[in-house]
C-alpha cells in the first residue's frame, strides 16, 4: 500500500499522522501531485495498532482508541472512507462514569436517555449539553478551526461559545448531583488542563456533543484502519506516501511548491533552521508542552469486573471519582505532582467491535494524566484505579504493556515529553495556537505552512488541523 519512491510534487507533507493525511487528500483532490514523508516505517501517527507479543492476534493501538471527533469531522465526513476499509463500530454506552458507591454516570448517543439517566440534572445536561449537540454541524465548522475568523454561523458559535468559554469548575455548579458533574468534568478532563482554567469547558461540550450526535465508535479491527483507508485514497487521488524517510532540514525535501509540516513548532524550526525569521523562532522556543500521558495495554483473560452494570457495555470509562478529585488531579498533573489517583481514561475497543476478542483474551487501553516527562512507573496506581472500580481485576490480567512518557515521545517525536496534544492547553495557546491570525497555518517562510494538533483546533483525530493548513496552501497552489 506504502509506496518506497520519491516523485516532485507540487505539495511535500511532512508526517503522516491524521493532520498529514488529511492535508494531503485536501490537496490531492484539487488535482495536485503530492507526496508524503514520514520518519517511522509505517505511516498513521496515533491511529497506528501493534500486536500483543504474548497474545497472539491480540491487537492494542498505540496512541488514539476512541473516536468521536474522528466520526463527527467535518472534514472526513465528506471523504469516502468506508470504500476504503473503514468502518465505525459503536458500544452501547459511549462514556461511563463511574463512582465509589457502584453507580455510573453515563453518556448514551440518545441524548434522551441521557438525561433520563442523568435525573434531576437531566434538565441542566440539556440546557448545556443538549444544545450544543443540536447545533454541533455548526458549531463543528467555526469552533473547529481558526478562532479569530469571521464565524460562519454566528448566532449558532455565540450562543455555544459562552458556555464553553467558562471554566470547567464554573460549568459544573449548575449541576446538583455527583453523577452529572462527574460525569462532565471527565470529558472536560480530556484538554489536559486545570478544570479552574478559562476555555476547559469547551472540550468537555464538544466531546458529549459529538457523543450524542456521532457516537464515540471505534474502528473495526483498530485504530490503524483509519490511516490505511486515508492512504489508499490518497494513493487513489494520485498522491504517494514514504516510509523511513526523515527529515531533518530542507535538504532532505524534494523540489516542490509548498511544503506542509505535521509537526510541533519547535519541530518545524529546528528543520527550517536559518531559514526561519529570529523572531518566529524564539516563538517556537517558547512553545509550552503540557502534562504527559503513562499508558499500559492490558490483555485481559474475559471481561473486566466492573461494579457497575453500564461500564461492561462501555467502549469508553472515566476513571476519576467526583469532579473535585479530578480537578484535584488535573491540577496536580500540570503543576508537575504526580497525584495518587491520577485521572485515568480506559478504552474496552472490544465492546464495539467483537472482533478484537481472542480466543477469550480481550485487550484493554488504558492511560493516565501524569506530569510532563515523568520517569515515575505509574503501572501500579493505573492499576489500582481500574481495581477501585474493578475489584478483582488484576486476577483477569495476562499481559501487560507499558508506555512512558518517554515511549511516546521515541515512537511519535511529536509527542514531546509524552504530551499527546501539541502543547499545553493554556489560554494563550489556544487563543494564539501556534499564532494569533486568521491564518495561524502560515509560516513566514514562503511555502511552508504548520498542519499539526499544535495549531487549530487542536489534538484529536479529526484532520481538521492538516485540512484548514491545506486550504490556505491552495491559495498559493491556485494564484
Amino acid at each position: 500500500m506504502v509506496r518506497t519512491r520519491l516523485s516532485q510534487p507540487d505539495a511535500v507533507i511532512v508526517g503522516s499522522g491524521p493532520n498529514g493525511l488529511a492535508a494531503a487528500i485536501t490537496l490531492a483532490r484539487e488535482g495536485f501531485k503530492v507526496t508524503v514523508l514520514e520518519a517511522a516505517d509505517e505511516p498513521g501517527g496515533g491511529t497506528r495498532t501493534f500486536a500483543d507479543p504474548d497474545v497472539p492476534g491480540l491487537l492494542h493501538d498505540h496512541c488514539s482508541a476512541v473516536h468521536p471527533l474522528g466520526a463527527g469531522s467535518p472534514f472526513l465526513r465528506t471523504l469516502p472512507l468506508a470504500a476504503y476499509g473503514l468502518e465505525w463500530c459503536h458500544a452501547e454506552v459511549a462514556a461511563a462514569h463511574p463512582l465509589d458507591d457502584g453507580s455510573a454516570a453515563v453518556l448514551r448517543r440518545d441524548l434522551a436517555a441521557t438525561i433520563e439517566g442523568l435525573g434531576a440534572d437531566g434538565p441542566t445536561w440539556d440546557r448545556l449539553v443538549g444544545a450544543a449537540a443540536r447545533r454541533f454541524d455548526a458549531l463543528g465548522d467555526d469552533l473547529l478551526g481558526p478562532i479569530v475568523s469571521v464565524p460562519r454561523h454566528p448566532l449558532a458559535t455565540a450562543r455555544g461559545g459562552v458556555p464553553a468559554a467558562l471554566p470547567a469548575s464554573v460549568t459544573v455548579r449548575s449541576f446538583t448531583t455527583e453523577a452529572a458533574s462527574g460525569l462532565f468534568g471527565g470529558l472536560a478532563a480530556h484538554a489536559v488542563t486545570r478544570l479552574d482554567a478559562p476555555l476547559s469547558s469547551a472540550v468537555g461540550l464538544l466531546l458529549a456533543a459529538a457523543g450524542h450526535l456521532y457516537d464515540w465508535p471505534v474502528a473495526k479491527g483498530g485504530s490503524q484502519a483509519i490511516w490505511k483507508a486515508m492512504v489508499a485514497l490518497l494513493e487513489d487521488l494520485g498522491g504517494e506516501v514514504v516510509t523511513g524517510h526523515r527529515v531533518r532540514s530542507f535538504a532532505d525535501i524534494p523540489r516542490t511548491r509548498v511544503a506542509l509540516f505535521d509537526t510541533t513548532p519547535t519541530g518545524l524550526a529546528w528543520i527550517l533552521g536559518d531559514h526561519l525569521p529570529e523572531r518566529e523562532r524564539r516563538r517556537a522556543e517558547r512553545w509550552r508542552y503540557g502534562p504527559a500521558a503513562a499508558k499500559v495495554d492490558f490483555a485481559v483473560r474475559g471481561e473486566v469486573p466492573w461494579t457497575a452494570p453500564e461500564g461492561r457495555i462501555a467502549g469508553t470509562l472515566h476513571l476519576g471519582g467526583t469532579f473535585d478529585e479530578i480537578a484535584a488531579a488535573e491540577a496536580s498533573a500540570v503543576g508537575g505532582v504526580l497525584s495518587d489517583r491520577p485521572f485515568t481514561l480506559v478504552a474496552q475497543p472490544h465492546v464495539a467491535d467483537p472482533s478484537r476478542e481472542v480466543d477469550g483474551h480481550v485487550p484493554l487501553w488504558a492511560y493516565a494524566h501524569v506530569p510532563h516527562g515523568c520517569t515515575q512507573d505509574v503501572t501500579p496506581l493505573i492499576e489500582a484505579q481500574i481495581e477501585r472500580f474493578a475489584p478483582g481485576f488484576g486476577d483477569r490480567v495476562v499481559a501487560r504493556h507499558v508506555t512512558t512518557p518517554a515511549d511516546f515521545e521515541a515512537a511519535n517525536p511529536n509527542l514531546v515529553g509524552g504530551d499527546i496534544t501539541g502543547g499545553a492547553s493554556l489560554p494563550t495557546q489556544l487563543l494564539a495556537r501556534p499564532r494569533l491570525s486568521p491564518d495561524p497555518y502560515r509560516t513566514s517562510v514562503p511555502g511552508v505552512w504548520l498542519c499539526s494538533s499544535s495549531t487549530p483546533p487542536g489534538g484529536g483525530v479529526h484532520g481538521m488541523c492538516g485540512h484548514h493548513a491545506a486550504r490556505s496552501a491552495l491559495k498559493v497552489l491556485t494564484a
